[in-house]
């Protein structure tokens, strides 16, 4: 299992917010591609990457830092989320070197979008999905929809995506554990890999997840905890690698 370092971009700074409210950020550096070095060499073999900015606005307002990072480090896979909309962004996300794009609101809004993108640009499209209470939210977490987390993983699944990644919004940057139980009864209802995120604090968090890792989760998504230290990426890839 993966131990995936999230670097959220907010006007070109890397912050964590607390369940998604922009108004409610913690700036922990002005320098994303010196913080991508960091984790990198804690062990990161994946980054994954947040354009704040862009889920609120609906387009990439972050692209060009997500690029810098691109072009420094070639051979890490990076996975960037955060106003993909259309396929002209997708197409210059991976024109610049980004291994997967992130559909997010866009899926849950107009999930033919999904089946479009994944004919378009196979091997390349994650569906991020983010639930309170089993319910999707969308556009930086400020909506909830009606659609059932497990249906529309199951409906992208059938698209072809490669991972769904999951997140419980109720314990994202709160450092009150991951959700165990909804992250693999979401993993059992695919066979898709699923990446779990939101609420990982400590290398209990990371242990409990490799524990069920079989049940097809591949990876752990960590902001706040590594940035504020009550978790040690090294520690907890050396960890997941163990087990």
């Amino acid at each position: 299992m993966l131990v995936i370092p999230a670097i959220d971009l907010k006007d070109g700074h890397c912050v964590r917010l607390k369940q998604g409210r922009m108004e409610d950020d913690t700036v922990f550096s002005n320098d994303p591609v010196a913080m991508a070095d960091r984790w990198i060499k804690a062990g990161a073999r994946r980054l994954h990457i947040v354009d704040l900015n862009g889920a609120f606005a609906g387009k990439p307002v972050n692209a060009e830092v997500i690029h810098q990072i691109v072009e420094t480090y070639p051979d890490i896979p990076i996975q960037v989320g955060g106003g993909i909309r259309d396929e002209d962004t997708i197409q210059a996300y991976l024109d610049a070197g980004v291994k997967y794009v992130i559909i997010g609101t866009q899926a849950v809004q107009a999930p033919h979008f999904v089946t479009e993108a994944c004919l378009g640009f196979p091997g390349h499209i994650i569906v991020g999905l983010d639930a309170r209470d089993g319910k999707l939210a969308t556009e930086g977490w400020s909506k909830l929809s009606h659609h059932n987390a497990i249906d529309m993983a199951q409906r992208f699944e059938q698209d072809g995506v490669e991972a769904i990644v999951f997140t419980d919004i109720s314990r994202d940057g709160m450092l009150q554990g991951v959700n165990v139980e909804s992250t693999v009864a979401l993993a059992r209802s695919i066979d898709i890999p699923v990446i779990a995120s939101g609420g990982i604090t400590t290398i209990d968090d990371i242990k409990g997840l490799c524990e069920v890792a079989e049940e097809g989760i591949m990876g752990a998504i960590t902001g706040r905890a590594i940035y504020e230290g009550s978790l040690d990426l090294a520690q907890a890839q050396k960890l997941a690698d163990s087990i």
